[in-house]
């Protein structure tokens, strides 16, 4: 049950970025340029799942369990830090010049399109990388 959930609210998530238009890295690319052309439409796309999300939040901060039984596995880190920082100047960098971020990529692939592809393949190399120097630099 938890397998198929997983998988409808996965495809919900991905129709949703579809029909917001976030898959369409010139759409993205003008949301970002605010000096040129700029199209603030998927501001609205952003501040409307930011509004549901914090809905969300609020309520299962008031809760132990998941509505499928779940452990409820909510961030607790609440610092600013440079690794914090780093990582989202480098989300914001790879967005603005790609026009991709890991979710509408991965919603991307199934275009035939050949730049997604390349995106999740260069985006699973770095995690890997990162994983490995993660491990490297804990048992030194």
């Amino acid at each position: 049950m938890n397998i198929l959930s997983a998988f409808v609210v996965g495809l919900v998530f991905g129709l949703g970025l579809i029909l917001s238009g976030m898959t369409d890295p010139s759409k993205v690319q003008a949301f970002l340029d605010i000096a040129g052309v700029w199209d603030p439409s998927l501001g609205l796309v952003m501040g409307g799942a930011i509004l549901v999300s914090s809905v969300a939040f609020f309520f299962a901060s008031k809760r132990t369990r998941a509505v499928l039984g779940e452990e409820m596995r909510i961030p607790t880190a609440t610092q600013i830090d440079k690794r914090l920082v780093l990582g989202g100047l480098a989300f914001g960098a790879g967005w603005g010049l790609a026009g991709y971020c890991p979710g509408p990529a991965v919603a991307s692939l199934f275009t035939g399109m050949i730049e997604p592809v390349i995106f999740v393949a260069a985006m699973l190399v770095g995690m890997a990388v990162y994983e490995l120097h993660s491990r490297m630099t804990a048992n030194a």
